[in-house]
Formats: C-alpha cells, structure tokens, sequence
C-alpha cells in the first residue's frame, strides 16, 4: 500500500538543475499548459523544454530525482510504471526523457521512494517508505547499482526502524540520512 506510510502532504516537488535547463518532479499532468506526469524539464525562461519526452512519463508522483554526470536523471517516487514499463518507485531516464532500459530495478521498491543521492562512482543510495527492492530486505535505506539492480556489498544491517525522507552523500563518501526514524542499525539515532 503506497499511501500506508507516506501522507500527501509529503509530495512537495522535488527539483535538479541541468545546464540551462530545470527538471521538476512532483504530482502534477501539467505546467503551462503542457500535459506531462509528474516530470518536467523547463529552459531557463520558464517554458516546457519539449524535446524533453516526458508526456507519457511516470504514472504516478515524482518525489526524488538526482542527475547523473552524464545527463541521464535517475528518479524515484509513488510510480509503478514509466512509459509503461513496470519500473516500482525507481527509474532512470535518457538525456531526452526516454526511460533508460539498461536501468532495470526488477520489481522496485514495495513502497515509494522518497530520497535519492549519487555517490561519486555513479550508485544511486535510497531512501523511503519501503521494505525491499526486487525482494531484496532493506528497511528503509539502500543502493543501487548503475543497472538498477540492488547493490549487495550495502549493509545497512536492520537499517533504518521508519521512513528516509533525506540522503545525502558527503565528499568523503560517507551517507547521510534523515527521516522519522528512532534507530539506525540498532543504534539510537533521532
């Protein structure tokens, strides 16, 4: 159930920047008039970039995203399909909006993602309201590989006790994370 540990309320729009151009993920089918599902690429002006192949997009609300070196967005969220791809939470998308099919997370995330980060060597580290990707137990908090595919030598141990709703990745490659959560690994952490 999608909705069981994440309130509507949490579906503030989440933004990145490209040069001279601005991607928005939230909960919405258009801006400016321009029919697109929850993901949008704005030129610096404001207008809907519509080289941008987003009007068939997620099927439900974007609430993170990150951009990788290369242009290509990896994004999470409430969706279960992109372009009409089973793609549970977690997608990466092409330089023109195109889902990236050599991003395959299997069966995703059993309940959204909420926050993403890229660590320097491209993995994408998780969080959310979910349990497991692909049927891989990881409370809360996980990584992935630059396929998609659930990142084994990732142990957070029991993770985290409630939601991630913040990752962020130091320069030293250190994770840090923020949520509702009371214990990290069995440690108390607020």
């Amino acid at each position: 159930d999608w909705s069981s540990d994440v309130c509507s309320s949490d579906l503030d729009p989440t933004v990145a920047t490209l040069v001279g151009k601005v991607l928005v993920g939230g909960n919405f089918s258009r801006v400016h008039g321009v029919g697109v599902n929850s993901l949008a690429r704005l030129n610096t002006d404001g207008t809907v970039d519509l080289s941008f192949a987003s009007g068939t997009g997620p099927d439900g609300a974007v609430t993170a995203l990150a951009v990788q070196n290369d242009g290509r967005v990896v994004i999470g969220g409430f969706f279960r399909y992109v372009r009409g791809v089973a793609r549970g939470g977690l997608a990466r998308l092409n330089i023109d909006g195109s889902l990236d099919l050599g991003f395959d997370p299997g069966f995703g995330a059993d309940n959204p993602v909420l926050a993403l980060a890229l660590q320097a060597d491209g993995r994408a580290v998780v969080g959310g309201g979910f349990n497991t990707i692909n049927s891989t137990a990881l409370n809360f908090i996980g990584r992935l590989n630059l396929d998609g595919t659930v990142d084994a030598t990732f142990n957070p141990g029991p993770g985290a006790n409630d939601v991630v709703r913040a990752v962020a990745v130091q320069a030293d490659g250190r994770i840090l994370i923020g949520g509702d959560f009371t214990t990290v690994g069995g440690v108390a952490r607020g």
